[in-house]
């Protein structure tokens, strides 16, 4: 099964107004959230550049897609469902 991965931090103020968003989502979509800072190793395969970041992997964990910044509700069901 698909499931998205959330990369943030609690320094970064865009990842502060995404969560709530993530947080919605989540109630519908299977949703991964890791610390970028307290997950380095584990999310070192994934190349991150900027956070936010949201990773849409298949059940083995590889990447199928990915977008960076704030996104509306709607915009990340319709990423995921895509």
């Amino acid at each position: 099964m698909n499931k998205l991965i959330y990369i943030s931090a609690p320094w970064c103020g865009p990842c502060r107004q995404f969560g709530p968003i993530m947080d919605k989502v989540s109630n519908t979509i299977p949703v991964q959230k890791m610390d970028a800072d307290d997950n380095q190793e584990e999310l070192a395969p994934y190349n991150i550049r900027s956070i936010p970041t949201v990773i849409k992997v298949n059940g083995s964990g590889g990447e199928i897609s990915r977008f960076s910044g704030v996104k509306t509700e709607q915009e990340v069901i319709n990423f995921y469902n895509n």
